[in-house]
């Protein structure tokens, strides 16, 4: 099977999830709504559905087999409380299992905050719902990987085989609470303690000056067995650069796994392919397909396609 193990919606009803005004406002998420057809001015429960069917539209109209619904949960605070006032996208896990539930092809990512009073419970929860990954973004959720707190909650992820997919890297379409918690050097405990790791993005750069922790992800993808690089926005033209360092390391490109980051938009870069690739991707409307044809014509091997099924135990 091929699977796309990182897409993404957006959820606006109770119940479902949320996304703030200065989200909604925010340059990247005006083109997407533009390009995806969305121009209500407040979203709803309609657009909300136009979003999914947009989804599972493309993901039929593709090479996928399935892809990962992510759930995104919110930003808690320090004593794990909820933080609305720096909640800025929420997509529940019950959001999440209902679309799956609905939609054969959409696999049930989890998202849970690791300072939550029912943290482990929750990820019970989720694991009896069908969850094949636990979806995390440090710099956004407000945590620190590697603080102490979590190290109950790996040991849960460990004892029941869930591979965790954790942001590495910059981020530039969510509000940043503290980029000091991109560097994947900071899942070790994870590492350490069984858990398989998926590390989004193999900790690019979101932006010419930030820190690139690209060659900490090839030493952990090296050092650990169970260690892993998802390619989700790699297609971005602040992230190109890491193309020659994971793809030409046999050791590294074993690791890698598929993802698109959908509804990111893929770019494809116009120094590695012929003027017709170029225009030809362009005129693909289908981002999750033109994000696959890109990567082909990069050169992933055909183990790379199959890999993230293998990881996530998806038959």
């Amino acid at each position: 099977m091929i699977i796309d193990c990182h897409v993404h919606l957006c959820a606006f009803m109770p119940g479902h999830g949320s996304m703030s005004k200065r989200l909604l406002n925010s340059l990247p998420f005006r083109f997407m709504r533009w390009r995806l057809g969305i121009n209500d001015v407040v979203p709803d429960a309609f657009t909300e559905q136009k979003l999914v069917d947009t989804l599972v539209r493309l993901l039929d109209q593709s090479d996928l087999d399935a892809a990962v619904l992510l759930a995104f949960d919110a930003a808690h605070d320090f004593e794990g409380r909820f933080d609305a006032a720096n909640t800025h996208l929420y997509l529940t896990n019950d959001y999440a299992i209902e679309l799956c539930a609905k939609h054969p092809k959409l696999k049930f990512g989890a998202s849970i905050h690791p300072y939550r009073k029912d943290a482990v419970a929750e990820l019970e929860r989720c694991v009896k719902a069908g969850a094949v990954l636990l979806k995390w973004l440090p710099i956004v959720q407000n945590f620190n990987p590697a603080d102490k707190r979590c190290i109950p909650f790996y040991e849960a992820l460990a004892h029941y085989k869930l591979p965790l997919l954790s942001h590495t890297g910059g981020e530039k379409s969510l509000p940043n609470m503290d980029i000091t918690t991109a560097d994947p050097m900071l899942l070790r405990p994870a590492l350490d303690r069984g858990v398989t790791v998926i590390m989004a993005h193999c900790g690019t750069r979101s932006a010419p000056r930030e820190v690139d922790f690209v060659p900490n992800f090839v030493r952990l993808a090296k050092e650990y067995e169970h260690c892993y690089g998802d390619t989700a926005a790699l297609n971005l033209p602040t992230r190109w650069y890491a193309y020659p360092t994971i793809l030409n390391d046999p050791q590294v490109s074993k690791k890698l796994l598929h993802g698109s980051d959908w509804p990111i938009l893929p770019v494809p870069h116009p120094m590695e392919l012929s003027i017709r690739q170029l225009f030809s991707l362009l005129k693909m409307g289908n981002w999750l397909q033109r994000d696959i044809d890109i990567k082909r014509l990069l050169g992933f091997d055909d183990a790379y396609w199959h890999r993230a099924a293998r990881v996530l135990r998806i038959s």
